[in-house]
């Protein structure tokens, strides 16, 4: 993945760091015992997906074409085959 760039867009970066604030939030009202607290953390955490996927369909994410698919070889057998 590292010759890839995965993940290294600011559609990434902006909704893993609005989830990762999502979790902190709930991990906090969770030991303070507070349901409410809880679940608006929850909605930070999906606010994050649904900002991340708005900056991909606005251009910001990394483009189709740059995820190659991975086919095997001809030449190259799969474990286990014989001859």
């Amino acid at each position: 993945m590292a010759g890839s760039s995965h993940g290294h867009t600011p559609a990434a970066w902006t909704g893993v760091t609005i989830a990762f604030i999502g979790f902190a939030v709930a991990g906090v009202f969770m030991v303070m015992a507070e349901p409410i607290g809880f679940w608006a953390g929850m909605v930070i955490v999906a606010l994050g997906g649904v900002v991340g996927a708005a900056m991909r369909a606005a251009g910001l994410g990394q483009p189709k074409e740059a995820h190659p698919v991975h086919q095997v070889s001809a030449t190259a057998k799969p474990a286990g085959a014989q001859g």
